[in-house]
């Protein structure tokens, strides 16, 4: 028996998973933008169900919801028939998965759906099975002669199953740009991991209190220095008789000004004015960004009226994954 190319087959898998991407596009429909305001204007919670390879699609699709502003969670059929129909409510979207729209591990639900009046979306590749006929809005993926399953048996779900979950990423994607969800809402949703240290504010890591290394304009440069070593932060915040920042003073500042008279000067001679700065709601990652830019370790945190809230040191957003 000749060894197979598995490279070869890696990519003939691809290419079957594409056509049955591409297939989509012309499926794509009214009953797609009308599932959606179902979904969005649903009062309780979308209910996605679905047997075998389907319903691990389904869970992956009610966990997106989940994490983007939907309330969903999965409900698995047979246990559906024993007892967890009781999760159903009058207000809920029932979303039920199945390329063959005739899996009869589904009847119960279904039926229970059409019973107490629950909206009821089909995903499916048969516009013609019983699923499709019992459900108010039917979604459909390409059929296995549009779209062959990438298996050459052409039996186990393959290029159905990817197709399915695009079905569900677009449901998805669709609802997050009519909620207008936000960065912020997305990280309320994941506040583990470095995925919830990327979207943390800047107000969630920033130094505060009594460690901000803060002087005044007249005080002597002998006496800032023992501020600024006692802080280590590598820099000194200047603020006016009104607690306004009004400067800065870095190592950079120390070294372009160092002579034997340092000490003796005042801070305000020293300091940099006008001090680049950021508000507490930035994002991490975006401060990052502009202490790149800028060529600078810190920054200070201000209010809307200059007051200094806080200091922003960049190993901080290293500590914490944000890179």
């Amino acid at each position: 028996m000749p060894v197979p190319d598995l490279i070869q087959t890696a990519c003939q898998v691809v290419d079957a998973e594409i056509v049955g991407l591409q297939k989509m596009k012309s499926l794509f429909s009214e009953s797609f933008i009308k599932a959606v305001h179902v979904i969005l204007n649903t009062k309780g919670r979308v209910i996605v169900s679905g047997m075998g390879k389907s319903g691990h699609i389904g869970q992956k699709i009610a966990a997106t919801f989940a994490s983007t502003g939907t309330p969903a969670f999965f409900v698995h059929p047979g246990e559906a028939s024993h007892g967890d129909l009781g999760m159903l409510t009058a207000e809920d979207v029932l979303i039920t998965i199945s390329n063959s729209g005739e899996s009869r591990e589904m009847g119960d639900i279904i039926s229970f759906s059409r019973r107490f009046g629950i909206p009821m979306i089909a995903i499916t590749g048969n516009p013609n099975s019983s699923m499709a006929k019992a459900a108010d809005h039917v979604l459909l993926i390409p059929n296995k002669t549009e779209a062959p399953e990438a298996c050459p048996l052409g039996l186990a779900p393959t290029t159905s199953t990817t197709t399915t979950l695009a079905m569900g990423d677009s449901l998805a994607v669709a609802l997050i740009v009519m909620r207008g969800f936000s960065k912020e809402q997305f990280h309320e949703r994941h506040p583990g991991g470095k995925l919830g240290n990327v979207l943390l504010k800047v107000q969630d890591i920033m130094v505060t209190g009594d460690a901000l290394p803060l002087v005044t304009p007249d005080m002597m440069m002998s006496d800032a220095l023992l501020v600024m070593t006692a802080k280590s932060l590598g820099c000194l915040g200047v603020v006016d008789s009104q607690g306004i920042l009004c400067g800065v003073i870095t190592d950079g500042d120390l070294r372009r000004h160092m002579s034997a008279d340092l000490i003796v000067r005042k801070v305000s001679d020293i300091m940099t004015p006008e001090p680049k700065t950021v508000s507490p709601d930035l994002l991490g990652v975006e401060a990052l960004r502009l202490m790149n830019e800028a060529k600078i370790t810190n920054v200070f945190v201000v209010d809307a009226d200059k007051h200094p809230m806080g200091l922003l040191h960049v190993h901080q957003l290293l500590r914490m994954g944000i890179v």
